[in-house]
This record gives structure tokens, sequence and C-alpha cells, in this order.
């Protein structure tokens, strides 16, 4: 059986591509911002001491991730809509992802607290700083220079995962596009390849931009 490679069709539609590959980047970094926020709340929360609170995390923590990230999206979409909670698959798929985001970066946010010296923190005290001065300007800097590249590494996962938007429906970003395109066209090797070279470009872009990031503001 022969396949004849057409590319033109792919470079026409190249920039419908391009605006699925923003609402990709655009949901992938919503998803990473806010799941930051969450994971600190969740890693203070397991070195609280409180029972309550560090159980809740833990709960949070194991499910995010010890159960496949499709199906916390599928439980998001199609669990709350089945007790009457509608919400668009926009919606959905950013919530799954920063629920999965929030779980993998508590665990690896409580290994940078714990490389926070805690002599440091007890300085500070003594200093007049209170328990909320002393973890803005002391320990969350400290912490968060020490877990940046794994912060950036779960970026890029946050930027692959939104593929799966295509589960619930989603058509905007770059997979759903690229789905649609090749339903109409059933290119499927051209588009689908072009999509894997714009996530990669997508990925690679943006690990570079954090690496320089990083030279600049952890060299000393």
């Amino acid at each position: 059986m022969s396949y004849t490679f057409q590319w033109r069709p792919v470079l026409e539609s190249l920039p419908d591509m391009l605006s699925g590959a923003v609402v990709t980047l655009e949901i992938a970094t919503l998803a990473m911002a806010v799941g930051t926020v969450l994971a600190i709340l969740l890693a203070l929360a397991k070195r609280s001491g409180n029972k309550t609170l560090s159980g809740l995390a833990s709960v949070w923590i194991e499910t995010a991730r010890n159960t496949p990230a499709l199906f916390q999206i599928y439980m998001v979409y199609f669990g709350l809509g089945s007790i009457g909670v509608g919400i668009d698959s926009y919606y959905a798929l950013l919530l799954g992802i920063t629920f999965n985001n929030a779980g993998y970066l508590a665990e690896t946010f409580r290994g940078g607290f714990s490389a926070v010296p805690e002599t440091q923190v007890r300085a500070a005290r003594s200093l007049g700083m209170g328990a909320v001065q002393t973890l803005w300007h002391i320990v969350l800097p400290q912490m968060l220079r020490a877990v940046f590249h794994a912060m950036t590494n779960q970026m890029v996962w946050s930027i692959l995962m939104t593929s799966l938007g295509t589960i619930v429906g989603l058509t905007s970003d770059l997979t759903g596009v690229t789905q649609q395109l090749n339903v109409m066209t059933y290119r499927t090797f051209e588009y689908f390849f072009v999509a894997a070279c714009l996530y990669y470009l997508i990925s690679k872009i943006f690990t570079i931009c954090a690496r320089l990031c990083a030279w600049r503001l952890f060299r000393y």
C-alpha cells in the first residue's frame, strides 16, 4: 500500500495550528501558576503538624500522584457533570492539570522546604520577623531556588498534558485543532507530525528560557 505525502495542506493550515499552540501554552501556564500556589499550601499543610490539614493534603497528593491524569480530567468533566455541575471542556482540562500539578509539586516543595536551614528561620525570628514575613522573605525564595529545575520539568509536563483535552471535547488547543484538520483531510501523518514538532519546539523554547532565567537569577 502506498501513501503519498502532501505537505501543502498542512502549511496552509499552519496559522490555525499556531493559534491552537497559543491556547495550549495558555492552559499550561495558568495550570502551572495556580498549581504552584496550591502546592505551596499543600506542602505547608503537610509540615504543619496538624493532623487534619496534613491528612487532607496527603489525600490530594496521593490521588494526584497515583492515578492517571486522564482519569483526573474525566472526574472533573464527567464527574461534576453527573451531579449537575456543567463545566466547559477548557476549564475541565485546566482544573485537571492544575490538580495534577499541585499534587506533584507539593512533594517537590516539601523537599525544598527541608533544604532551607532551620538556623535561618530562627535567625529571622530573632530579628523580629513574624512567621509570615519569615516564610515570604527567607524561606520561599530559597525553596523556589532549590526546586526551580523540577518546576521547569513540571511545566513541560503541563504543556504535554494539554493534549488530553480532546477526550473532553476541547477543539481549540493544538491537539484539538490538529484532530479537526485530520478529520477533514485524512492527512494523519502530516498533521500530527507537524503538531509533534510544535509541541517539541514549545517545550524546548520554554526549557531554554528557564535555563537563562536560572542563570540570571541564581548565578550567585
